[in-house]
C-alpha cells in the first residue's frame, strides 16, 4: 500500500482531501502543522477528523520557525510601505517544506493538499499548477512559489470539486467539521483584531506621523504611519475632502502617503521583481501572459518585457491599484503530458487537452526600485 502525507489543517477541505485519498487505497497521515498562537483549535479539530476517517495523526511544532521567517517578512514588508503576501511565502518555505520532511521520515510518496488547484507534468517536462475548476475557490494564485521538486511529489485531489460537493461529501461521512467555516486569509491574526493593531501590540511597529500629500507634493494632512495605509484604500483615511481620494502610493523614505483621485490608479504599466518560473522557468521578453495582480483580480492579458533585473507589464487595458508586496502572477494554456503516470492529478478525460495553468509569478515593485 502506498503511503501519503496530507496536510490536516482542522478544516472541511482537507479534511475530505484524507477521505478521498484512503477511500483510493493510499496509507493516510494526516500532519497538522502548528504555527502560530490560534493552532490549538486547528490541532484538535485535526486529530477529530484523523480519528474519524481512521488514519495516523502526527502533529509538527513550527512556531519559532513561523516568527522568524514569515512573521518577520510580514512586519518588514508594512515598514517598508509595501503590502504582504503570507500565504504565497509560506506555502514553499513554511507548509510544502515540513510536510516533505515528514513524507521523507514516513517513507511516504509524496503529500496532499486540500487546495482548489491541480498539479500537471507539461508536454515541456516541466510540473505546473493548473487551476481549479471552481472559479470562485480556485487557488491557484497563492500556490505560484512551489518549487520543481516539491511539485513533482505533491497531489491535490479537489481541483475538480465545488466547495458545496466537498461539504456534501463531508457531512455524508460525518465530520464535524463539514460546516466549519472557511479560514481567514491571515490565519496567525487573532479572530477580530486588526493586522495594524496586532503589529503595534504584539511586533513592537511604532508608527511615526507623517504628511498626506497630493500627486504634487503639496501636503493635504497629517496620516498615522505608513502601515495604516495600502495602494487602493479610501475608507479610514482620517481626513475629510470634497471628493474621493484614494491612497496611491507609499514613500517609506520621506514618510509620506500620496492621495489622489480614482483615475490615478489607473495604469497599463506594472513593475514586477523575482521572478518564480513554474510552467515557464524563464520568461522570453516579449511574450504575451495572462496575470493577476491580486488573489480576487480576474486577470488580464498583458506583454512582458525584461527591464534589468525586473519585468515591465504593459497590459492591454489599464489595471487599478497594482500594489507593492503583493503578487503578479502568469498563466497561460499549457499541453499536458499524454503518459497518466507523469501526472500528478488530472482527470481522465484530460489526455493532451490544453489547461490553464500558472506559468510563473513576481512581486509587484514600485518604478523608482531597482
Amino acid at each position: 500500500m502506498q503511503k501519503i502525507i496530507v496536510g490536516l489543517s482542522g478544516g472541511v477541505d482537507s479534511a475530505v482531501t484524507a477521505y478521498l485519498l484512503k477511500e483510493q487505497g493510499y496509507e493516510v497521515i494526516g500532519v497538522t502543522l502548528c504555527m502560530h498562537g490560534n493552532a490549538e483549535k486547528e490541532v484538535a479539530d485535526a486529530a477529530e477528523v484523523a480519528e474519524r476517517i481512521g488514519i495516523r495523526h502526527r502533529v509538527v511544532e513550527l512556531k519559532e520557525k513561523f516568527k522568524e521567517t514569515i512573521i518577520r517578512y510580514f512586519t518588514e514588508s508594512y515598514e517598508k510601505g509595501e503590502t504582504p503576501n503570507p500565504c504565497m511565502v509560506c506555502n514553499p518555505l513554511m507548509k510544502w517544506t515540513a510536510l516533505l520532511s515528514v513524507a521523507e521520515e514516513e517513507n511516504a510518496e509524496g503529500v496532499a493538499t486540500g487546495h482548489y488547484a491541480g498539479v500537471v507534468r507539461l508536454a515541456n517536462g516541466r510540473y505546473a499548477i493548473r487551476c481549479a475548476a471552481s472559479a470562485t475557490k480556485d487557488q491557484a494564485y497563492v500556490l505560484y512559489g512551489l518549487s520543481q521538486e516539491q511539485l513533482a511529489k505533491t497531489r491535490m485531489p479537489l481541483a475538480s470539486y465545488e466547495k458545496e460537493e466537498i461539504r456534501a461529501i463531508a457531512t455524508r461521512i460525518g465530520l464535524s467539521v463539514a460546516d466549519k467555516a472557511d479560514s481567514m486569509e491571515i490565519c496567525f491574526l487573532p479572530e477580530g483584531e486588526a493586522y495594524t493593531d496586532y503589529l503595534v501590540e504584539r511586533e513592537g511597529v511604532k508608527p511615526v506621523k507623517g504628511n498626506f500629500v497630493d500627486e504634487c507634493g503639496t501636503v493635504l494632512g497629517t496620516h498615522q504611519g505608513i502601515i495604516y495605509y495600502t495602494v487602493g484604500q479610501r475608507k479610514g483615511l482620517g481626513i475629510a475632502f470634497g471628493e474621493p481620494r484614494y491612497v496611491k502610493e507609499l514613500h517609506p523614505k520621506t514618510n509620506e502617503v500620496v492621495l489622489s483621485g480614482n483615475d490615478a490608479l489607473l495604469s497599463r504599466t506594472v513593475y514586477a521583481r523575482e521572478y518564480h518560473g513554474m510552467a515557464l522557468e524563464q520568461i522570453e521578453d516579449g511574450i504575451r501572459l495572462l496575470a493577476k495582480i491580486r488573489y480576487s483580480h480576474r486577470g488580464a492579458m498583458c506583454t512582458v518585457y525584461h527591464e534589468g533585473e525586473r519585468l515591465r507589464l504593459e497590459f492591454d487595458e489599464p489595471q487599478r491599484a497594482a500594489t507593492p508586496g503583493q503578487a503578479v502572477v502568469f498563466y497561460r494554456e499549457e499541453e499536458i503530458m499524454a503518459d497518466k503516470e507523469d501526472i500528478a492529478d488530472v482527470p481522465a478525460d484530460a489526455d493532451w487537452k490544453k489547461v490553464l495553468v500558472v506559468a510563473g509569478g513576481a512581486v509587484i515593485c514600485r518604478k523608482t526600485e531597482a
